[in-house]
């Protein structure tokens, strides 16, 4: 019998009118299953919440028929991806903050670095917008920022009082590709805009990445 445990474990506080999949029907199957064979509910139970569960059409219909067994839920749907008009903030005093790999790039973020460094890669990110706002805030700290080729990069709009503004990535735009606006200031630190180096096109090769 398979093992119960390997049921995909829910996520919490989702919309229960959602509609289940048949790997959730059947996920919901084996637990019941399990629990007929542990005693838990006898043969004539098992057989109407089997046939509760492959008519069941919502999360909302799966959930009460594992609900009174112990460790286990039915499957919820998985969260939604964060929504590109919720900014993104990157703030730190003394520290270090990377935001790096395959994340979703917001419409607007913001670098804020008093005396630490901030890094954002984009060379893995998923940009559904043509244009990112990065305002960045720099009193002794840094901000690295690593665009793919192809990306047009703007920093006119960064004031440097005896810090320094570097863009580096300076090659034509590609057709389509975002562009991305940065502003903001800096005291006595640097921003540097730059395409991926050596070291991170290997690491990207060393996990799959393309």
């Amino acid at each position: 019998m398979t093992d119960a445990s390997r049921a995909p474990v829910p996520h919490p506080d989702h919309d229960p009118g959602l509609r289940a999949s048949d790997a959730d029907r059947e996920a919901v199957a084996e637990v019941l299953r399990e629990a007929a064979g542990d005693g838990r509910i006898d043969l004539s139970e098992l057989h109407e919440r089997l046939e509760r569960t492959f008519e069941a059409k919502t999360y909302g219909e799966l959930a009460p028929l594992t609900a009174d067994l112990p460790g286990h839920r039915a499957p919820t749907a998985p969260p939604p991806p964060p929504s590109v008009d919720q900014p993104m903030v990157l703030k730190t005093g003394a520290g270090d903050i990377t935001q790096t790999g395959h994340w979703e790039v917001p419409r607007r973020i913001s670098a804020h670095s008093r005396m630490g460094s901030v890094k954002i890669d984009f060379s893995q990110a998923v940009c559904r917008v043509p244009e990112v706002a990065l305002e960045v805030k720099a009193g002794m700290g840094d901000v690295t920022i690593v665009v793919p080729h192809g990306w047009s990069v703007r920093t006119h709009g960064v004031r440097a009082h005896v810090g320094s503004v570097r863009n580096k990535a300076v090659e034509p735009p590609a057709p389509g590709a975002p562009t991305l606006e940065v502003t903001g200031s800096l005291a006595l630190g640097e921003v540097l805009v730059r395409y991926p180096n050596r070291w991170e096109q290997w690491l990207r090769r060393r996990d799959g990445g393309a």
